[in-house]
């Protein structure tokens, strides 16, 4: 049996916009610094994010505009006041949804935030910042300057998907892209700034975090957007066609779920092509995914051994092929390019021979959720059947709430479910907190949702349906101080608080 990949702990999931504040969505101010004290006073090791990349359709952390930049709404005003960047009557009488992200009135006010902050850096405030600007602009320039010019130009067509730019900005002609550097100068510098504000915002947080015994683990999604800096900037690392359009697109295929599958519409990665580079832009994203967190939840792990290839011109899912991926290689070339693998499998869904195979020769870990568990005693989801190597959730990001999810059980399977755990149900969602922090699985996670016992009006996503997602956020009186005791009782009960001489 392999050694587990961290010391036997615990933490909650939770991302940054979900948390509770004035400008309309969650940020990297003084409440992300009040949710890091109260994990640490639960005895939580863990934070776990969603992507924290810059949203694209359907406002989605899972299909960003970039997998290296981060998401400008999640800057503080508060911190750049502090910063002496900004002044607060930029949001004098400025009145936003507090249980909810209104993306259509927060994204507008960020974007006048960075440019009131842009401007005020150029004017000379703020001067401390001038060399560390300087510095990261040269250190991250592998992606940054790529990702500033795409989201210019982007900005400047009104906002234009890329496969609808003009073809000689598509295929990126050298004269058109000199021109347009020169012509779009300070917004692409404004775009630099809004990352490097991003990056020093969230440092000081994990920071933070880190000193209070509190790691972050992040969220790495397989596929990239179709309208996305990184397709824009590395075509050749892609399977498009000649006139830079995807040729087979990735999905899942029908099921008893689906059917006709699901056709998520990200372009396909060319692996040949990576492998004949080291699988440099593989090896790039880990490491800069690593300086913003500790631990990465990889997502689509099976498409790593075999991705489902949709033909570009179909609607649907029902038609398609797996194709293999690189499998062992790419991670053996990681392992070596990052130091280690830290790497959490999403191996949900239907699991083939080769995916657990490759998972378990890189002896990552895999995930369970106890609400899939419901079909059989020999479910891997249940905590009998729990392997020390893995990472059990109450749900997921994808989940129903427990309470919600619970409300649509039928008779039998709420009998079997209470069965099975042995003890009649009470509150559904701290039933199954327990029975994870109980269970064997070297790391447990549940919602913060699942903590408060809140209900279906509570959950982040619902597959399959393109609006109205990711916008859930907590109110500071929903959260009851009795959780905090009653968590902290927990993970102190059932051993999972690490000792002070095991790695942190």
């Amino acid at each position: 049996m392999s050694t587990p990949f961290v010391p036997r702990s615990s933490g909650i999931l939770l991302h940054p916009t979900s948390l509770p504040g004035p400008f309309g969505i969650g940020d990297l101010g003084p409440i992300a610094y009040r949710w890091v004290e109260t994990l640490a006073a639960m005895k939580q090791s863990w934070w776990q994010v969603l992507p924290l990349g810059p949203t694209g359709a359907g406002d989605s952390p899972y299909q960003s505009f970039s997998a290296f930049a981060g998401n400008v709404n999640l800057l503080s005003p508060e911190v750049l006041q502090k910063e002496g960047l900004v002044s607060a009557e930029l949001w004098a009488g400025e009145q936003f949804d507090g249980d909810h992200v209104d993306y259509a009135r927060v994204t507008p006010f960020k974007t006048k935030l960075l440019r009131v902050a842009w401007d005020a850096f150029r004017g000379g405030k703020a001067a401390h910042l001038k060399p560390e600007f300087e510095s990261y602009c040269a250190v991250e320039a592998g992606w940054l300057n790529d990702h500033a010019l795409f989201v210019a130009i982007r900005e400047a067509l009104g906002g234009t998907n890329l496969v609808a730019w003009p073809p000689d900005l598509l295929r990126r002609n050298p004269v058109a892209l000199a021109e347009l550097e020169k012509k779009l100068a300070s917004e692409i510098l404004l775009h630099k700034f809004g990352q490097f504000l991003f990056d020093r915002q969230w440092t000081a947080l994990k920071a933070f975090a880190a000193e209070r015994g509190v790691r972050v683990i992040g969220d790495a999604p397989i596929f990239v957007a179709l309208d996305s800096s990184d397709v824009w900037a590395n075509p050749d690392q892609f399977l498009l066609d000649a006139d830079r359009m995807p040729t087979v697109v990735a999905g899942v295929p029908p099921d008893y779920f689906s059917a006709d599958g699901q056709h998520w519409g990200n372009p396909i990665y060319d692996w040949k092509r990576m492998e004949a580079t080291g699988f440099a832009w593989w090896c790039a994203r880990v490491l800069r995914q690593l300086k913003q967190v500790d631990l990465i939840r990889l997502d689509h792990f099976r498409g790593f051994c075999q991705a489902w290839h949709i033909p570009a011109t179909e609607l649907t899912a029902r038609v398609g092929q797996w194709v293999d991926g690189p499998g062992l290689k790419l991670f053996e070339r990681v392992r070596t390019s990052v130091g280690g693998l830290p790497l959490i499998a999403e191996d949900l869904g239907v699991i083939t021979p080769d995916v657990v195979a490759l998972r378990d020769a890189l002896a990552l870990p895999g995930m369970r959720v106890i609400q899939f568990a419901l079909d059989g005693p020999t479910n891997l989801h249940w905590p009998h059947n729990f392997v020390p190597n893995s990472v059990c959730y109450t749900g997921t990001h994808d989940n129903d709430t427990v309470n919600g999810w619970y409300g649509t059980l039928n008779d039998h399977d709420r009998n079997y479910l209470s069965l099975t755990l042995g003890k009649g149900i009470g509150d559904p969602a701290w039933d199954l907190i327990r029975s994870a922090w109980a269970s064997v699985a070297v790391l447990a996670i549940a919602p913060l949702q699942d903590l408060l016992s809140m209900g279906s009006d509570a959950r982040m996503n619902k597959p399959g349906v393109a609006t109205g997602n990711w916008r859930w956020r907590f109110r500071l009186d929903q959260f009851r101080p009795d959780v905090i005791q009653r968590m902290t009782d927990l993970t102190t009960l059932y051993n999972r608080v690490p000792t002070k001489t095991e790695p942190k």
